[in-house]
C-alpha cells in the first residue's frame, strides 16, 4: 500500500494476490491511473476501479475488460479527460452525440474520429463549432462550404479561416468576422481581402501593424 501511493506503476511488482486487491488497485490507480494495466482482470471489470483511473486520464480505458469500454458513463468520463480516446471506441460512440461532442470539448481534432454522419450534419457541427471552432477542420466538405456554420466557428476561433471553402476566404464578413476574433487569421483570407482596408484595420487592432504586414 505504501509503495503504490507512493507510484502506482509499484503495482507490477506486487504478487497476483495483490493485484486482485481493490483496496490495494484503487490506491494504485489514483496514484497512476495507467497502474491499472496490472490490475487482475476482475478488477479491470470492476467500474469503480475504472472510473478512479479514467476519471484521471482517459488513456486509462485502453486497460478496462471491454464490458466497461462499452459503458456509457465510463466513455463519457474517459472522453472528458483525453477526446482522444474517440479514435479508439466502438463505432456505436463515434455515432454517439453526447459522446462525440465531450470527446471534440475536450480535444478539438477528436472531431476526425466521429462518425461520417456526425461530420455532415450541420445541427450537430454547429454545436461543435460553438465550442472549438478548429474542430470545422474534420467536418464534411459541404460543411466546411457552409457560411452559417463557418461563421460560427470564427466567431469562436478565427483560427476556423483556415479551413473554411476558398468561397468564403473570399467573403468579406467571414474574414472580418475571423480577424475580429484573431487578427492573424488575416493569413488565411484571400488575397483581395488582404488588402480591403477596413479587413487590414481590424487585423491592426487585434494584433499590431508589424505582424500584419509579416502576413501579407
Amino acid at each position: 500500500m505504501e509503495a503504490v501511493k507512493s507510484s502506482g506503476f509499484a503495482l507490477q511488482f506486487a504478487s497476483e494476490e495483490l493485484k486482485a486487491d481493490k483496496e490495494v488497485v484503487l490506491a494504485a490507480v489514483k496514484q497512476d491511473p495507467w497502474a491499472l494495466e496490472y490490475a487482475s482482470d476482475q478488477l479491470k471489470a470492476d467500474k469503480e476501479v475504472v472510473m478512479a483511473a479514467v476519471n484521471k486520464d482517459g488513456w486509462a480505458l485502453e486497460y478496462a475488460s471491454e464490458e466497461l469500454k462499452a459503458d456509457q458513463e465510463v466513455v463519457m468520463t474517459a472522453v472528458k479527460q483525453d477526446g482522444w480516446q474517440l479514435k479508439h471506441l466502438s463505432e456505436e460512440f463515434k455515432k454517439d452525440k453526447e459522446v462525440v461532442l465531450a470527446a471534440v470539448k475536450s480535444d478539438d481534432l477528436a472531431l476526425e474520429y466521429a462518425s461520417k454522419e456526425l461530420k455532415e450534419d450541420k445541427k450537430f457541427i454547429m454545436a461543435v463549432v460553438k465550442e472549438t471552432g478548429k474542430a470545422i477542420r474534420y467536418a464534411s466538405k459541404e460543411i466546411r462550404q457552409d457560411k452559417e456554420v463557418v461563421l460560427a466557428a470564427v466567431k469562436q476561433n478565427g483560427w476556423a479561416l483556415r479551413y473554411s471553402s476558398d468561397e468564403l476566404k473570399e467573403d468579406k464578413e467571414v474574414v472580418l468576422a475571423a480577424v475580429n476574433q484573431r487578427g492573424i487569421s488575416l493569413n488565411f483570407a484571400s488575397s483581395d481581402l488582404k488588402k480591403d482596408k477596413e479587413v487590414l484595420t481590424e487585423a491592426i487592432i487585434n494584433i499590431g501593424v508589424n505582424k500584419v504586414f509579416k502576413s501579407l
